[in-house]
């Protein structure tokens, strides 16, 4: 599967927590790789040990979520991501 970054316009904690609360089919993780679509939001998961400075250099923000892509058919994929967007 692929890895998609994307930075939600609020770009906050709080909207990248709507974001993923909103999923129905992709499932939030503390780590991505998985056959299943998932969904991790990297300055509390896997980057949460770097200062907000650090990760503000690495281009990390609040607002970042990380999507790993699994098997589920591709538009059942993308039509959970547009309405979890819309709650963001």
């Amino acid at each position: 599967g692929a890895l998609v970054s994307i930075e939600l316009a609020a770009n906050t904690r709080e909207a990248a927590f709507r974001f993923m609360d909103a999923l129905r089919l992709c499932v939030r993780s503390t780590s991505l790789g998985d056959v299943f679509t998932s969904a991790l939001h990297p300055a509390t998961a896997s980057h949460r040990d770097m200062t907000p400075a650090r990760r503000q250099e690495l281009g990390i923000s609040e607002g970042l979520v990380r999507i790993s892509v699994g098997i589920e058919s591709i538009g059942d994929i993308i039509n959970d991501i547009d309405q979890a967007l819309a709650k963001a």
